[in-house]
């Protein structure tokens, strides 16, 4: 699957199953992903794999902390075992002159190629935030540290042939683009007598 083909048809998948990227093929399709744009080479994140029961705790957690009852506390121990591999990606930041926002945009950026890698290899993901990106008890079930914070969780797996979904094109984006004129009718002027222009 080339470049172009893999941006216009990675879809969100709700519905995976076995099987997952092993370890060792998470880990080779990471190497790609941490070649994204960041600068200063930092790599302000990391990845937690979770797996089998590890996932279900997830749900647990958030039950603990919310006073669930017996139905809604199984409710959320079955939702997040949806998919047999959660990639829990967890920002941090890096005492460092680059601010904390290219750092978080750098994160982004590498979660964002993965899922691409992923989906170039016939993997499915979606992203997962809501209640798991905030709570503390998850946070603490995955051992954050200091500065650290959840940016969400990557659900993985084989996509189900059955769903249909769409892969159309996306829409139309020009009218997000726009071409930069000079404010008023100024026209850029000379450039200094012995500069190098535009190199």
């Amino acid at each position: 699957m080339d470049v172009m083909t893999a941006v216009l048809t990675r879809r969100s998948e709700h519905v995976l199953h076995a099987p997952a990227p092993d370890d060792a093929e998470f880990t080779y399709l990471l190497r790609g992903a941490s070649l994204a744009p960041d600068h200063g080479r930092l790599r302000p994140w990391r990845w937690i794999l979770l797996r089998s029961e590890e996932r279900a705790e997830l749900g647990l957690s958030i039950a603990a902390e919310t006073d669930a009852g017996a139905a809604e506390t199984e409710r959320l121990r079955n939702k997040y075992q949806r998919a047999p591999l959660s990639a829990a990606l967890v920002f941090a930041p890096r005492e460092h002159p680059v601010p904390e926002w290219e750092q978080l945009a750098a994160a982004s950026c590498m979660a964002h190629s993965l899922m691409l890698l992923l989906h170039a290899r016939d993997y499915g993901s979606i992203w997962r935030t809501g209640r798991l990106a905030t709570s503390s008890a998850v946070g603490e079930f995955l051992g954050l540290r200091g500065s650290e914070r959840l940016l969400g969780i990557l659900d993985i797996g084989t996509p189900d042939a059955a769903s249909g979904r769409s892969r159309r094109v996306p829409d139309d984006v020009s009218g997000n683009i726009t071409r930069f004129k000079v404010p008023g009718d100024r026209a850029p002027g000379p450039a200094p007598a012995g500069s190098q222009g535009g190199r």
